[in-house]
């Protein structure tokens, strides 16, 4: 094959690819074209809720109807350069983003589950405009009065709440790096504040730190 035929091949994979994502981004946004009749539609999600360490952070996304973001996915699936590659995409694009949090502290306080609602509650405040329509990642969240669709698995099955998955995960890894450097001992740039053996060890070793949830780690000091 000569030079120019395999130019030709290359580009008619990327071609292909290309297709092959917008017709899986044409599938994300089913629900959302199942709930077409409500203007705003505001997906939902978190990051941080297994972490021993920081915040509970929440995002919320209200994505144009005709939206072009590709590569949207759970936050998870994709990759630390795309996620920070794709929040800067959806800050431009997006109608309306906002990230709520609640600390470490207030975790302890009321527990996780309700935390995580309080900084869902805090992502919808700051939006600016309020939506018609709320898709959340498995759950309902009380004391809102807009309606409210959940999706388990929402981030993998809805553009939306994928969208809003990149924001909260983007936002809580750039404080994990920010920790990193104030407590270089227990490596929390590479554990993201999960409990690996690392992290154990670290904590035996030199004790908790104040950015430690107290109520995730005591049986472990």
């Amino acid at each position: 094959m000569g030079k120019a035929e395999k130019e030709a091949e290359r580009l008619k994979k990327k071609m292909e690819a290309l297709e092959k994502e917008k017709e899986r981004m044409y599938a994300l946004f089913a629900y959302e074209r199942e709930y077409q009749d409500y203007q705003l539609i505001c997906g939902i999600d978190e990051a941080g809720r297994g972490p021993w360490v920081g915040p509970v952070v929440a995002g919320a996304v209200i994505l144009p109807k005709d939206c072009d973001i590709l590569y949207i996915n759970d936050s998870k699936k994709l990759s630390e350069a795309k996620r920070e590659e794709l929040y800067d995409v959806i800050r431009e694009k997006a109608i309306a983003w906002a990230v709520g949090s609640a600390s470490e502290k207030r975790i302890d306080e009321i527990n996780i589950l309700q935390a995580t609602y309080e900084a869902m509650r805090q992502a919808i405040a700051g939006l600016g405009v309020t939506p018609d329509l709320l898709l959340n990642d498995a759950v309902i969240i009380p004391k809102v009065e807009i309606p409210q669709v959940k999706i388990i698995k929402g981030d993998a099955k809805s553009a939306s709440i994928g969208a809003a998955s990149i924001m909260a995960k983007v936002t809580r890894d750039r404080m994990l790096r920010e920790y990193d450097k104030l407590y270089p001992e227990f490596q929390f740039a590479k554990n993201k504040g999960y409990g690996t053996k690392d992290h154990i060890e670290a904590l035996k070793k030199y004790g908790p730190t104040p950015i430690h949830r107290k109520s995730f780690i005591k049986n472990y000091v």
